[in-house]
Order: structure tokens, then C-alpha cells, then sequence
């Protein structure tokens, strides 16, 4: 196994509600090869989001360690974190959290104008020609199609050279078709690419084109089992 480019040990996250504290998730130890596609599935409520943003630094963890590309997330303050977010990790959402007031360019500017990059919309316009949307830069999220709203968003996560993808149900307001599509889409640019690609998804089937897939329960990982990436690779060319 190639060394890990997220690894988790001993992570747990307990919210406090009115009934009293919830256990959200309950000792992960989880390493994530650089390089790999790895899904995530389970069903509702046994974690998968939840663990998707510890990786990305979004939740802070009650318990264990959380280290990304030898960095531990822990150990840096919220500036650092945010900092180290935009450089190394690329987030896709369900619901593709686009700005409405910015054009398809501008978001997917957005990520490298905050780090400072001059060129930042020459990086965008490339990026959005590698997802298909050369056509539709100067288009609003309004005049977007749901499929061409989540190109975009795929786009902002990988302008920056992101090493490590998160991908949160990217196919879960799109129709079969459409999420076919984008899914051929995120492989298609793994391959090309190699960046590290996690992915939570209720589809069985999706996850299975994944190298591995971790199936959880109850806040804990109940099993990883082998995919079939040569699938996906066939599927994506």
C-alpha cells in the first residue's frame, strides 16, 4: 500500500442535543493511500458526511487525530486550517454551493483569487474547459443546468491542484443520466490526474467502481472491501 495521504486513528465525534450526547462517530482508524479512489457507504445517519468533513478539516474531532498529507489537522488554528484547506483539499457538495452572484468563471476563480494567484481566471477558464463548460463561462448558476452547476463545482475543487477530493453524494440532485455523467466526469479527471478521491454515495454500485469501499454502521467502519477501479477506468475513457 502507497503511504497514506489521510489517515485517521482512534477518531471519534460526540454532539451534545437536549436528549443528551450523541455519538456520531465511534473510533475510526482509517488510512487513505495517495492516489486511491475510496467510497463510502452506508445508510443514513451511520457517519459518511460526517467523516467526509473531519477529513476536510470542517469538523473538529471529539477524539484521535486527523492527518492529511502529514499534516495534523488538530494543530492548526482556524486560519491555518483554512489556509491549508485551500490548498490541499477540493470539496464537492450534493447541493454544488455555488455563488449566485458570480459567473461559472468567477467561482471557480474564486478559490485561487483568495490565495492570492494573478492568474487566477486564465486557471478557471482551462479549468472549466476540462469539465466541458468552455461555452459557459460568463453564464450565472441561475442559467445553469443541475449537471453543468455540478461541473463547475468540480471545477472549483480542482483549480487549485487540490491532492485530495471529497466528494459528498456529488450525484444526489441529478437525475441518473445526468449523475452518470459526472461520476465518468470525477473518475475520468482521477485518472488523469491522480489525485486522492473519496467519495460518499447510497449507491452501491457507484462506490464499487471505487479501489475500496468502506462500509459503515453506527458510526464505525463495519468493513472495507476491494471495488472495481478497472471498471470505473473503462467506464471513464
Amino acid at each position: 500500500m502507497k503511504d497514506p495521504l489521510v489517515s485517521l486513528r482512534g477518531v471519534a465525534l460526540t454532539l451534545h442535543s437536549n436528549a443528551g450526547p450523541v455519538e456520531i462517530l465511534r473510533g475510526i482508524d482509517l488510512d487513505v493511500p495517495a492516489g486511491e479512489t475510496l467510497g463510502l457507504v452506508g445508510p443514513s445517519g451511520s457517519g459518511k458526511s460526517t467523516l467526509l468533513m473531519v477529513m476536510a478539516g470542517l469538523e473538529a474531532v471529539t477524539a484521535g487525530t486527523v492527518e492529511v498529507d502529514g499534516t495534523a489537522l488538530k494543530d492548526l488554528n482556524e486560519d491555518a486550517l483554512a489556509r491549508f484547506r485551500g490548498d490541499a483539499i477540493g470539496i464537492v457538495f450534493q447541493s454544488f454551493h455555488l455563488i449566485p452572484t458570480m459567473t461559472a468563471l468567477e467561482n471557480v476563480a474564486l478559490p485561487l483569487e483568495l490565495a492570492g494567484a494573478r492568474d487566477a481566471q486564465e486557471k478557471a477558464a482551462l479549468e472549466l474547459d476540462q469539465v466541458g463548460l468552455s461555452h459557459r463561462l460568463d453564464h450565472y448558476p441561475g442559467q445553469l443546468s443541475g449537471g453543468e452547476q455540478q461541473r463547475v463545482a468540480i471545477a472549483r475543487a480542482l483549480v487549485t491542484g487540490a491532492r485530495l477530493v471529497l466528494a459528498d453524494e456529488p450525484t444526489g440532485n441529478l437525475d441518473q443520466e445526468t449523475g452518470t455523467k459526472i461520476v465518468d466526469l470525477l473518475f475520468s479527471l482521477h485518472a488523469a490526474r491522480g489525485m486522492t478521491l473519496v467519495l460518499v454515495t447510497h449507491d452501491r454500485d457507484l462506490a464499487g467502481r471505487c479501489s475500496r469501499v468502506a462500509h459503515l454502521a453506527d458510526g464505525r467502519i463495519a468493513s472495507i472491501a476491494s471495488g472495481q477501479p478497472s471498471a470505473a477506468i473503462a467506464t471513464a475513457s
